[in-house]
């Protein structure tokens, strides 16, 4: 069995975090929640669960996930599989399995579980998120004759393929950009539907205004530097 890593964003997440770190399946290796300035107890009760806590005070979601990978390579054994997932219980971690099988069985390189329709709770997705997936992934299929559907925080992807993207978003556009560089550089990927539920707490980028614009404006940015490269 491969080693597979987890990596947790978290903000102020100490409603849902625990959830999330007990129901990921026994065949992860270790899950890495990156605290991002939590003034809550966030940091303890992932402990408690069972997590590697880290801490990064620079606000962001990519210099979250950069800070977890950061941690990875200076372990001595590096994992075969990187995991995403987020920290509020919007995804359904169990579902893990599903999403790294096409890794372990047919080396797909990449993988993003879809919060399709039909599995998404009503309410899960704002109008802002549900419309920007469908503008940034149907702008991929026309720049990039790509196949998403979805920008889905919960994906994985091959360890040593992660690190050849050299990823360097800092903020909202760290999802885009692993898609768009996974694209340039022709990794195969696949998308796995997955269910998707309301959060426990506010989200810190669909729940505010800013947060909605500002994320949509990065990703359209990183959509049309990629198209002109």
């Amino acid at each position: 069995m491969p080693q597979i890593k987890v990596i947790i964003p978290a903000y102020n997440e100490a409603d849902s975090i625990g959830h999330v770190v007990k129901d990921i399946p026994a065949i992860v290796n270790e899950v890495i929640v990156v605290s991002n300035n939590s003034t809550d107890a966030t940091e303890e009760v992932a402990e408690k669960a069972g997590a590697t806590v880290l801490r990064e005070p620079r606000k962001g979601y990519g210099y979250t996930c950069l800070k977890g990978m950061e941690y990875i390579a200076q372990l001595p054994k590096k994992p075969e599989i990187i995991v995403f997932l987020d920290g509020d219980y919007s995804d359904f971690p169990q579902e893990l399995e599903k999403i790294v099988e096409p890794i372990i069985q047919r080396n797909i390189d990449m993988v993003i579980g879809a919060r399709v329709k039909r599995w998404r709770e009503k309410g899960a997705m704002t109008f802002p998120q549900i419309f920007g997936n469908w503008l940034a992934t149907s702008l991929m299929k026309l720049f990039f004759n790509a196949r998403f559907t979805d920008l889905g925080p919960f994906r994985a992807i091959n360890y040593e393929k992660l690190l050849a993207l050299n990823m360097e978003d800092k903020t909202y556009g760290w999802t885009v950009e692993m898609q768009l560089k996974a694209l340039k550089k022709k990794y195969s990927y696949e998308e796995v539907p997955v269910h998707y539920r309301n959060r426990i707490g506010v989200s810190k980028v669909s729940g505010t205004v800013k947060g909605a614009f500002m994320a949509g404006v990065k990703i359209l940015t990183w959509i049309f530097k990629y198209s002109f490269k």
